[in-house]
């Protein structure tokens, strides 16, 4: 327990990092609040699981007793009531990314998982390495932040004594009042860094802002220190050019330092070879699919591998690998219909989702259920590369753009648009206008054997729940 507990209170506690960084501050013995506009899993029940209140929806009334420091998420603004009463009253304030830095990173080697995609998965897979090796070294035992929760844990996040702190730096801005990425925070010791593509348009002006931003992380990485590189991407090359510490690549290519290859599936588990500086080096195994899977995966062991972590530990971790909530998640099996929640953000994902299910389910009908909700797919500026990630699928179901009216009108996504590309591509496509409408409509049409991958970076008006409900009230009232 820390020497002196405090009150902290966080507005956006149902944020992935803001979730995190409360349970971390409740192991240091500190009383914890929090407020959010409105609740949803998974972070809503790691919270209640942890017993720290949350109260909705934000007042200046969740201030009382007002607390000795308020944490701000990035995604709230002037306006906020609680944000306003901090300002009135001079409450003590600070950023999430600032405070995670000021009072846990300080004393221990940041390894940072950065990049457009993966993240959260590889930054899941990392930790684990860690946690299998101390099985044999305790000082491999990891803390660790996650934006999401990692299956094998049951938790986003872990408190430990020992010296390494493994965190998914993310790109997006720190705070209404810190515009810089959170990620610069973290001064990362070593550095993963997956992909560099245009995204946050909310934030990011265009590809070359994003690609600043990430070659300002990269120059914080010190000489002594790690870049593990994606190989297949001129934006990664571009971002990594400068750094003044070794830079190791992992692909496919033949220049890779850890070159995948072999890449297959076999009795229902993903299968590839690393080939480590020419030689060969490891055989892995995982239940995970997906190219992007095996990306991530090779990119964790590699920088485990330059820490010292045996090998066997490596193939170990990643063979008993479970997932990260809402990544390719199980939600349901009915009747041979089973239904897959996965957190879209971008066009890329989605695309990348959809081929992982296509190489899970090679014969069944494949839908893709999405709502256009990131501030990404909100916007029309990829709507085209969206229309060729849901191409994939045989069947693309679309909801309205969520909150559409906060988006300038030159800025929108037109849907409609997206539905009649895809329809004159020979996709099937529709549009409805809610989870309660695309629910009707689809229930009757699921047949045995179909996937439905469910896309969202919300809630999603709980389709997640009320879509098994009602396809198990079917099937009870044919029987």
């Amino acid at each position: 327990m820390t020497a002196s507990p405090r009150h902290i209170h966080l507005i956006g506690i149902c944020g992935a990092a803001m979730a995190s960084l409360a349970g971390l501050l409740q192991l240091e013995g500190h009383r914890i609040t929090g407020s959010d506009k409105a609740a949803y899993p998974p972070m809503s029940d790691l919270l209640r699981s942890l017993g720290i209140p949350v109260l909705e929806p934000y007042a200046e009334s969740n201030l009382d007793p007002v607390p000795d420091l308020v944490v701000i998420g990035n995604a709230l603004s002037r306006g906020n009531p609680e944000i306003e009463r901090v300002l009135d009253e001079r409450i003590p304030f600070t950023s999430m990314a600032a405070f995670l830095r000021e009072e846990f990173l300080g004393t221990r080697e940041s390894l940072v998982v950065a990049g457009t995609h993966g993240k959260t998965t590889t930054t899941s897979m990392l930790a684990w390495i860690y946690q299998v090796a101390a099985r044999n070294n305790p000082l491999f035992e990891p803390s660790f932040l996650i934006g999401g929760v990692a299956e094998n844990f049951g938790s986003s996040f872990q408190l430990r004594p020992t010296s390494n702190f493994i965190l998914e730096g993310d790109e997006y801005d720190t705070a209404f009042f810190d515009k810089g990425p959170k990620f610069l925070h973290y001064f990362p010791a070593a550095l993963i860094l997956t992909h560099v593509e245009f995204d946050h348009a909310d934030i990011y002006a265009d590809l070359e802002s994003v690609k600043t931003a990430f070659k300002r992380l990269v120059n914080l990485v010190p000489r002594r220190g790690l870049i593990v590189a994606y190989d297949g991407s001129e934006n990664v090359t571009e971002c990594v050019s400068r750094a003044f510490c070794p830079v190791e690549r992992y692909g496919f290519t033949g220049a890779a330092n850890w070159r995948i290859r072999n890449l297959r599936y076999e009795a229902g588990r993903m299968r590839w070879e690393v080939v480590r500086a020419g030689v060969a080096w490891a055989n892995f195994n995982m239940h995970l699919a997906g190219e992007h899977n095996a990306l991530n995966a090779t990119a964790a062991a590699a920088l485990a591998a330059a820490a010292g972590i045996p090998t066997a530990a490596i193939v170990e971790a990643l063979a008993t690998f479970r997932s990260v909530k809402r990544r390719l998640e199980v939600r349901a099996e009915i009747n041979g219909i089973t239904l897959i929640e996965d957190f879209a953000h971008h066009p890329t994902a989605i695309r990348e989702t959809l081929r992982a299910l296509r190489d899970l389910y090679p014969s069944r009908r494949l839908w893709a259920v999405l709502e256009p909700r990131s501030n990404t797919l909100r916007r029309k500026i990829l709507a085209p590369d969206l229309v060729r990630s849901l191409s994939l699928a045989d069947r693309a179901i679309l909801a309205a753009v969520y909150q559409q009216e906060r988006i300038p009108e030159a800025e929108r996504l037109h849907p409609e648009e997206v539905v009649c590309a895809l329809n004159s591509g020979g996709t099937r496509a529709e549009l409805l206008a809610d989870a309660d409408a695309i629910v009707a409509a689809i229930t009757p049409e699921l047949a045995p054997g179909d996937i439905v991958a469910l896309l969202s970076n919300g809630g999603f008006d709980g389709i997640y729940e009320k879509l098994p409900a009602r396809l198990r009230e079917r099937f009870a009232a044919a029987q």
